[in-house]
């Protein structure tokens, strides 16, 4: 039994090496299907069925990784329980972009290249992740507010404007979501933004402590030879 879960665990962390760029190049289709879809609403029909096709293919190649990593993980129904994020984006697939941050570690894990020093990846990926973070949720939110009655947010720069403060945790309040989606929006970025804040602040003060600590033992330590 240990033997075929290490075997069904190195089937499946090979199956993530191989999927992440596809998976990653899908997301940006998705993503830039659903830009259009939003900003674009007098594309013709053609055009939107096209768009429409490419969020539901995208969909459903997102089923297709998720399906099979389940199989892989051989682990049945706790594979749902340990990977809720995963079961989220599923469920929520304008999330699915949000793991674009990992292409760049997988190309350079390709590559043999070293990787980025742990601090600096967190602080990269947080901020990559909270401007695609942004995009996505100036777009839901733009897709639900700008034709809603009473609604401020009326133009897509309206909606950036409102996403980058949400997510700064900074709250003009000149701007503010009236429809019931729009709000779930909000509640979300202000958790996510919350924890990338945390995440950025952290590794930083980290990194600092880290600096400071080095030059304090190097002061100690003296001038080399004396």
């Amino acid at each position: 039994m240990e033997d075929d879960s290490r075997k069904d665990h190195g089937r499946g962390a090979r199956w993530e090496r191989r999927a992440e760029v596809p998976l990653a190049c899908t997301s940006m289709l998705f993503l830039a299907a659903y830009a259009v879809w939003v900003l674009a609403p007098g594309l013709s029909g053609a055009g939107r069925t096209a768009c429409l096709g490419v969020l539901l293919t995208a969909w459903a190649v997102f089923a297709v990784d998720y399906a099979v990593r389940w199989r892989l993980s051989g682990r049945g129904t706790a594979f749902v329980r340990t990977h809720a994020l995963d079961t989220l984006v599923l469920l929520l697939p304008l999330l699915r972009p949000l793991r674009l941050v990992r292409v760049h570690q997988a190309v350079l894990r390709r590559r043999g290249r070293p990787r980025l020093a742990l601090y600096t990846r967190v602080m990269v990926y947080a901020g990559l992740s909270a401007v695609l973070l942004a995009l996505t949720g100036a777009l839901a939110v733009y897709q639900q507010e700008h034709a809603a009655p009473d609604a401020s947010i009326r133009t897509f720069g309206d909606a950036v404007w409102w996403a980058c403060a949400t997510l700064a945790t900074v709250g003009y309040g000149d701007l503010v979501p009236v429809t019931p989606v729009g709000r779930v929006v909000a509640v979300a970025m202000m958790i996510c933004g919350l924890g990338f804040l945390g995440a950025v602040t952290g590794s930083f003060s980290s990194w600092l402590l880290q600096v400071f600590a080095r030059e304090s033992a190097e002061d100690d330590a003296g001038p080399p030879g004396s």
